[in-house]
C-alpha cells in the first residue's frame, strides 16, 4: 500500500511568488523526505542548472484527498542543501531562534478576493454592484457570492488541522477573510500558506481564482490586507503595555524598510482612506483602524496583550512579515 503526499512550494516568480506543488506516491510506513524540481521552470534556475530541492517542513492531513494522504510544505534549498535565494522562510527561523526568549506570538487576518473573468466573483458584467456597505459580515441574497467555497475552505482547514480562528465577508463585494493563528512566526508562516494552497485548490472546482492582489479593483473599494496581530511575552504579562508602546515606537523607527517587505503594490491600498493609514506615515492608537498600528480596545482596558500591524498587504510573505517584526521590536528591546 502507499500513500499520496502532495509537496507544495514557494516559487521565485516576481513580483509577488506563487504557490507549486506535486503529488509524490509514499510507500507505507515511509515519511516524505527531500524531492526534487525543475527550478527552470519556476523562476528558480536556468535551464543548464535546473535542479532545486524541496526539503519538507511542514506536514499535516490533505483534506481534499483519502484518509491517510497529506500536504507537504516545503522550502527550496540548492543543491549544496544551501537556502535557495527564494526562501524566506529560513531568515525567519533564524530570527524566531535568536529571539526564542521573548516567545514572540502571531495571529494572521489573510483577506483575498474571488475572482471571475478579470472581475470580482458575482459582479455584473457591465458596470458595478452596489456600493460598499452591506457587503462586510453580511448575509442574504446574491450580494454575498462566494460563501459555498469559503465553507468548503474553512472545513479543509480544520480537517488538516490548521490553526483557522474565524473567517468573514469583508468590506468590498466578493472580498472575504479568515484568521490563521494564535502561534510562533515559523509556523504560522508555514500555515498561512497551506491554508492559501488549500484555497487556491478549492476554488479550482468553482472555475473561480482566489486574488491576494493588494487592490483587485481601483477606485472607491477596499484593497485587501493580511492584517497582523503580534505579542512577545512581555506584552502579554500583567503590565505588558509598556512593551506594546515601546513595541510601536520600535516600529516606527524602521517604517519604510517595513513598508518595502510588505506586499506589492501597497501604496494603492495605504492611501489613507478605506481604513488604512498612508504608507509613507506611521502612527498607532487604540481602535484606530485609520492608523498604522492598531491597539484593540480590550489591550487599553487590560493593559496587556497584542499589537496589530494593519500594513501587510493581502499578498504579502508571510516569514518576512514576522521575521521583521520580531527583528524590530524584540531587537529594540534587547
Amino acid at each position: 500500500m502507499a500513500y499520496q503526499a502532495e509537496y507544495i512550494w514557494i516559487d521565485g516568480t516576481k513580483p509577488s511568488p506563487l504557490l507549486r506543488s506535486k503529488t509524490r506516491i509514499i510507500a507505507d510506513g515511509k515519511s516524505p523526505d527531500i524531492w526534487g524540481f525543475d527550478g527552470s521552470s519556476t523562476n528558480q534556475a536556468t535551464g543548464d542548472n535546473s535542479d532545486c530541492v524541496l526539503n519538507p517542513v511542514f506536514t499535516c492531513p490533505d483534506p481534499l484527498r483519502g484518509p491517510n494522504d497529506i500536504l507537504v510544505m516545503c522550502e527550496v534549498l540548492l543543491i549544496d542543501m544551501t537556502p535557495h535565494p527564494t526562501n524566506t522562510r529560513a531568515a525567519c527561523a533564524a530570527v524566531e531562534a535568536k529571539y526564542a526568549s521573548f516567545e514572540p506570538m502571531f495571529g494572521i487576518e489573510q483577506e483575498y478576493t474571488f475572482m471571475q473573468d478579470d472581475r470580482p466573483y458575482g459582479w455584473p458584467e457591465v458596470g458595478y454592484p452596489a456600493p460598499q456597505g452591506p457587503y462586510y459580515c453580511g448575509v442574504g441574497g446574491s450580494k454575498m457570492p462566494g460563501r459555498d467555497i469559503v465553507e468548503a475552505h474553512t472545513a479543509a482547514c480544520l480537517k488538516a488541522g490548521l490553526g483557522i480562528e474565524g473567517t468573514n465577508a469583508e468590506v468590498m463585494m466578493a472580498q472575504w477573510e479568515f484568521q490563521i493563528g494564535v502561534l510562533p512566526p515559523v509556523m504560522i508562516g508555514d500555515q498561512i500558506w497551506v491554508a492559501r494552497w488549500l484555497l487556491n485548490r478549492i476554488a479550482e472546482d468553482y472555475g473561480v481564482e482566489a486574488s491576494f492582489d493588494a487592490k483587485p479593483m481601483k477606485g472607491d473599494w477596499n484593497g485587501a490586507g493580511a492584517h497582523t496581530n503580534f505579542s512577545t511575552k512581555q506584552m502579554r504579562e500583567d503590565g505588558g503595555w509598556d512593551a506594546i508602546i515601546a513595541g510601536c515606537e520600535a516600529i516606527g523607527t524602521r517604517v519604510m524598510e517595513h513598508i518595502e517587505n510588505y506586499g506589492v503594490g501597497i501604496a494603492e491600498r495605504l492611501t489613507g482612506a478605506h481604513e488604512t493609514a498612508r504608507f509613507d506615515k506611521f502612527s498607532y492608537g487604540t481602535s484606530d483602524r485609520g492608523a498604522s498600528i492598531r491597539i484593540p480596545w480590550k489591550v487599553a482596558v487590560d493593559k496587556k496583550g497584542w499589537l496589530e500591524d494593519r500594513r501587510p498587504n493581502a499578498n504579502m510573505d508571510p516569514y518576512t512579515v514576522t521575521r521583521l517584526l520580531v527583528e524590530t521590536v524584540c531587537g529594540a528591546a534587547s
